[in-house]
């Protein structure tokens, strides 16, 4: 699953995701614009996901990303793979990494390290 949180409505980034993901032979789920942690946890549970990749470049990132990682451990969902991407400064990815969120992967990472490290990692 794909999502865009927030009040962000850029989704370039996202949609060139979904088209690698499923080009890599992935089944890809697109949440669509400005979806809040509770609408992708209830869809990811519903749809029976492996992965949620989030994208949030307006700097909430800190806030929705481990929200919606909360709501996962609140339904008992733990074999969920969580990454996150986009603007994400260096200093935050360690408090990132210690709520769940992996990868998180800024502009320019290359298709092939998000696919492969999903590929690897998903549970």
């Amino acid at each position: 699953m794909v999502t865009k949180l927030g009040l962000d409505g850029h989704d370039r980034g996202a949609l060139v995701i979904c088209r690698a993901l499923r080009g890599s032979g992935m089944e890809v789920i697109y949440s669509g614009l400005f979806c809040t942690p509770q609408q992708v946890a209830k869809t990811a549970i519903e749809e029976d996901v492996d992965v949620i990749a989030m994208s949030l470049p307006n700097g909430a990132h800190l806030t929705l990303f481990p929200k919606v990682s909360r709501l996962l451990e609140e339904q008992n969902v733990q074999d969920i793979l969580l990454v996150g991407g986009v603007v994400i400064p260096e200093s935050d990815k360690n408090e990132l990494e210690k709520a769940g969120i992996t990868g998180n992967f800024g502009p320019g990472t290359s298709l092939d390290k998000i696919i492969e490290h999903i590929v690897k990692n998903v549970k």
